[in-house]
């Protein structure tokens, strides 16, 4: 039965296991903040409102990257951003992003 289990990841290789480090996302998400952490922030041109991402579950956010990180999403700074990160990056990012919207994380 244990050996099943140690097995598990390899049979289900979509599942992404690693689990964020919400401190080390914590620094990593410095240059994020710059305009996912203001209340309100409108991008100047062209005019959109852009998200807060305090939270947001991580699987959406690290999905959301990836996508930036492949181009199936079409942001040119967030594609330029992504493409910097690691797998590990992203999930250390997402989970301090999902930490960071409870009452007990501000």
């Amino acid at each position: 039965m244990a050996v099943a289990i140690m097995l598990l990841p390899l049979a289900l290789p979509g599942i992404a296991l690693a689990q964020g480090d919400i401190e080390a996302g914590r620094a990593k998400a410095y240059t994020c903040l710059g305009c996912h952490g203001v209340e309100g922030y409108r991008n100047a041109y062209p005019s959109y409102r852009v998200p807060k991402l305090g939270g947001q579950h991580a699987e959406y956010l690290v999905s959301a990257l990836q996508a930036y990180k492949n181009g199936d999403r079409q942001h040119a700074t967030m594609q330029a951003l992504a493409a910097t990160l690691s797998d590990q990056d992203m999930q250390d990012i997402a989970a301090y992003f999902e930490a960071a919207g409870r009452e007990d994380n501000p």
